[in-house]
């Protein structure tokens, strides 16, 4: 059977949130754009990995782009049209439909994902639009220091296809078109010499990485019985723990984000119909059955994102690929055992034992386990750009005598979140600093040699460090929008990408073109922006 062959103005590898953002950005500017993703959903972390969306405390009245203020309002208009709320709740200007503390928009996963087939959807009928699920990239051609084509592998059709572009983005979750194309990156952790940031290792490691998180979904029925199998090695899991942990990983008992003092977080600490508490159903609770009409939602329903599962004995960037399936493989095993020891043995609020009404619900998460579809990634493949992000540029402590992050010239952009490391294939426990509000600089978008590659999530040129600031919702989000923007400015005007940044014209020419689309490239200056840090759970009692 021949080969396909397509050809495009943009190709996008990879459909999480910046993938989204980029395709939106470049075909709303007249590109034709393909968008390339191996699952069936489109939205990466927020989707596919079920995690409901972080974002900084000043959300609900600055957010970086006008198009990310438009899909956030989309997901509540889509509750509001499809879903039988209570009155209340369908008048609620900040509608959070969870009413989890980690955000003012927790949600389900797959209300997302309809979301954006709504946003894409014009742009689709129009033909600017190609968008390829459940198709793998294979192979990059590529001929000095530019990508030529990829070959993709139709998982449906079983059938491979060559897709060329004039500029490829590459918004997968672990960078993997970086390293197909043999684009200098970065893995895991840069050396203090190297980078002179206060957090970095003594040397570097590229199996130094953050830990994974299988996500899952699950809702409480009191007084039923949905316990699972026994999971594989569950007798190993249980006693499990991290030389810096002060508890088996299967148990109530934390270390502190921020000092590594012991904690306590449970499943519940008071009632499920509470606001605000410390505990793991509050902290990412994704639908607040109370937010329904009676009978609509037999209980709350909550994501678990939570320490106990995170997955830190191997790596999986930077490695074989059965070595990669095997990480994976026992992350999912993680989260299984906790859940089931959640279900069994742990202790209750109540005083007893285990909680057998807990239910796995997949099918907010489009599948059959109640896990996600893919892992939380918290890394990748980082590209060596033209300008790397380091901590002195935006944590606190970094920058003494500064109150504000540097002041990118060349932003595309701006983010704000705490840095944010989880604990690490290498058992170091977390980091957890505060950031400034920051700006996203050009510099970050361009890889120091391929001329026509661009990052559009987590693979950006950041550190370690940085990118446990950088790897938010919004911000990838405001990555993808950047980069998409920049491959239909540069296409439109025949130009190479780097020298858009390289002349003060072109830049200025740039960012005028991002403001005009509702993008913000600094942070008011009114007033004082507190740093970002971990302040606890603000979210769930603004309505």
């Amino acid at each position: 059977m021949a080969i396909k062959e397509l050809a495009t103005d943009v190709a996008i590898i990879g459909g999480g949130l910046g993938g989204v953002s980029a395709a939106l950005a470049a075909a709303r500017m007249g590109a034709q754009v393909v968008l390339v993703e191996e699952l069936d959903w489109l939205g990466g972390q927020l989707t596919a990995q079920g995690v409901p969306p972080d974002e900084h405390p000043w959300i609900e009245h600055l957010t970086a782009s006008q198009s990310y203020a438009d899909f956030r309002e989309a997901i509540r208009a889509y509750y509001r049209r499809h879903l039988p709320l209570t009155d209340a709740a369908r008048t609620r200007v900040r509608l959070n439909p969870g009413q989890g503390n980690v955000s003012s928009l927790c949600h389900e996963p797959w209300v997302a994902v309809k979301v954006i087939d709504e946003l894409l959807a014009p742009h689709v009928a129009s033909g600017r639009l190609q968008v390829l699920r459940r198709h793998r990239t294979s192979k990059v051609e590529t001929h000095g220091d530019h990508v030529r084509a990829v070959q993709l592998r139709d998982l449906e059709a079983q059938v491979d296809k060559v897709l060329t572009a004039r500029v490829f983005i590459d918004a997968t979750e672990i960078g993997d078109l970086l390293d197909l194309a043999g684009a200098e990156h970065v893995v895991g952790a840069e050396a203090q010499a190297q980078t002179n940031e206060p957090h970095a290792l003594p040397e570097a490691d590229p199996f130094d990485q953050q830990a994974i998180t299988w996500c899952l979904a699950a809702d409480y029925l009191p007084g039923e019985d949905h316990t699972i199998e026994k999971p594989r090695d569950y007798d190993r899991l249980r006693t499990l723990q991290l030389d810096c942990w002060p508890g088996p990983q299967l148990s109530w008992t934390l270390s502190d984000f921020v000092t590594h003092e012991p904690r306590e977080r449970p499943l519940f600490v008071g009632p499920t119909d509470a606001e605000s508490l410390y505990d793991l159903w509050h902290a990412r609770r994704i639908a607040y059955r109370r937010n329904f009409r009676p009978g609509s939602y037999a209980s709350d329903i909550t994501l678990a994102n939570w320490p106990q599962m995170d997955y830190w004995e191997k790596p999986v960037v930077g490695v074989s690929p059965q070595e990669q399936a095997s990480a994976l493989d026992e992350a999912r095993a993680l989260s299984l055992a906790f859940f089931y020891w959640m279900q069994t043995e742990a202790p209750r609020h109540d005083g007893g034992q285990g909680y057998p009404g807990l239910r796995l619900r997949g099918d907010v998460l489009g599948t059959s386990d109640g896990l996600a579809k893919q892992a939380y990634y918290r890394e990748g493949r980082r590209i060596r750009a033209e300008f790397t992000v380091l901590e002195q540029h935006i944590g606190v402590a970094a920058r003494p005598g500064a109150d504000a992050a540097e002041p990118f010239e060349d932003s595309v952009g701006i983010g704000a979140y705490r840095i944010d490391l989880h604990p690490s294939t290498r058992g170091r426990n977390t980091v957890d600093i505060d950031a400034f509000p920051f700006r996203i600089p050009l510099g970050a978008l361009l890889p120091v040699r391929v001329e026509n590659l661009l990052p559009a999530c987590k693979n950006l040129g950041c550190t370690r460090i940085t990118n446990g600031a950088y790897r938010e919702h919004a911000t990838e989000w405001s990555i993808g929008e950047a980069s998409g923007t920049l491959a239909a400015f540069a296409l439109a005007r025949r130009q190479p990408l780097r020298s858009v940044r390289a002349d003060a014209d072109s830049l200025r020419d740039f960012q005028r073109t991002l403001g005009h689309q509702g993008v913000l490239l600094a942070w008011p200056s009114f007033g004082a922006l507190t740093p970002t840090r971990r302040v606890g759970y603000q979210f769930a009692a603004k309505r």
